[in-house]
């Protein structure tokens, strides 16, 4: 069972009950949670209402639109301060420091490895294939008595790629413990792309996703998770009381009843992916652009580091990602606007004209 992964204290824990955890579902006049009843210093310079009021913890509006839009049971879903809350929640719920470790699948999202470092959790690496495609046959076979969890990032961050369904599958089912697979840019890829189809099947694959990327929304710092009803349950336990502002949830409520503006936006990105990957690939020093199912590309290109402090010092800032597992010499570059992308490539051309005296053009 999934509740017998948690960890023992854990699956003891009274949580911390807030004033509207014990009065969920009461309306009246609220004198139960020390908060000004006489208002906001906010008032009228912003449009949302009760500001001076705790938001709702257990998010029931946000959680029923989430579930109207992405066509999932609403006891599935569980939003933190951006997916990274989730990340580290997972492992406090899972994993006991100096004890446990995780298995993080790499090139891939630093903040895994951040937040293990942090609660002195055991890293056990394994690396993607040269094509950086996930093999759960190699996966399994490193994992360890240990591991508790196994994170996945797909599409990949930072090489851009989708992992493969079945691959997912076919670790959710051998692993005993539990398998993360981080969505944050699953919008820019198929419609079929997706591994929540996997939930049902899976009860021990939890799907993280973000509001930051396609929705346009990085600074509100807003993710959720699509689990089993047991974990997102649990997740509840150890959340902070009031993680999501009720600004948050008014932003986000708006922006699920506009997705057809989040398409839009998609559909632009992805036009100008194409436009970057035509335009680089004209360009010598660019060896490589790997394929992308985000919406950054990989390019593998001589100089690299160069290239990306000569770029910085001209106002066009690229990602290295050299120093990571089977990125030498690589950069990530975010799709920008048509603008920013035409610049960004005459600076690229520029610059590597000025290493190579003039061969590159």
């Amino acid at each position: 069972m999934i509740s017998d992964l948690i960890k023992p204290h854990i699956q003891k824990l009274h949580p911390y009950q807030s004033a509207r955890d014990i009065y969920k579902d009461v309306s009246g006049i609220l004198l139960d949670a020390n908060e000004n009843s006489f208002g906001s210093v906010a008032g009228d310079s912003v449009s949302l209402m009760n500001l001076n009021r705790y938001p709702d913890p257990h998010q029931i509006k946000l959680r029923k639109a989430l579930s109207d839009y992405i066509k999932v049971d609403a006891e599935k879903l569980f939003f933190g301060v951006g997916s990274d809350e989730i990340i580290d929640l997972l492992m406090r719920l899972f994993c006991s420091h100096g004890k446990d470790s995780v298995m993080i699948v790499e090139p891939t999202y630093g903040m895994y490895t951040t937040v293990a470092n942090i609660q002195n959790i055991e890293i056990n690496s394994v690396l993607l294939d040269e094509n950086f495609g996930l093999n759960a046959g190699k996966v399994l076979t490193n994992v360890s008595a240990s591991d508790r969890i196994i994170f996945v990032c797909s599409p990949n961050n930072p090489t851009g790629n989708l992992l493969e369904k079945n691959e997912i599958s076919l670790i959710a089912e051998k692993f005993k413990g539990i398998v993360v697979v981080d969505e944050a840019y699953i919008d820019f890829a198929d419609d079929d792309a997706s591994a929540v189809s996997l939930i049902n099947e899976y009860k021990n694959i939890v799907i993280l996703r973000t509001f930051s990327k396609a929705w346009g929304l990085a600074a509100v710092r807003c993710g959720y998770a699509i689990a089993d009803e047991v974990i997102t349950s649990y997740l509840f336990k150890i959340k902070a009381p009031y993680s999501i502002n009720v600004m948050t949830e008014q932003i986000i409520l708006k922006a699920l009843s506009k997705f057809e503006e989040k398409n839009k936006f998609v559909e632009l990105i992805v036009k100008e992916r194409d436009f970057l990957i035509t335009e680089l690939s004209k360009i010598v020093f660019v060896k490589n652009i790997f394929p992308s199912d985000a919406n950054y590309i990989l390019i593998k290109l001589d100089f690299a580091k160069e290239v990306q402090k000569m770029m910085m010092h001209r106002g066009v800032i690229i990602r290295d990602r050299s120093t990571q597992p089977l990125l030498e010499d690589c950069l990530r570059i975010t799709v920008g606007t048509r603008a920013e992308n035409i610049k960004m490539i005459e600076k690229m051309i520029e610059v590597c004209n000025e290493i190579s005296g003039g061969q590159n053009a």
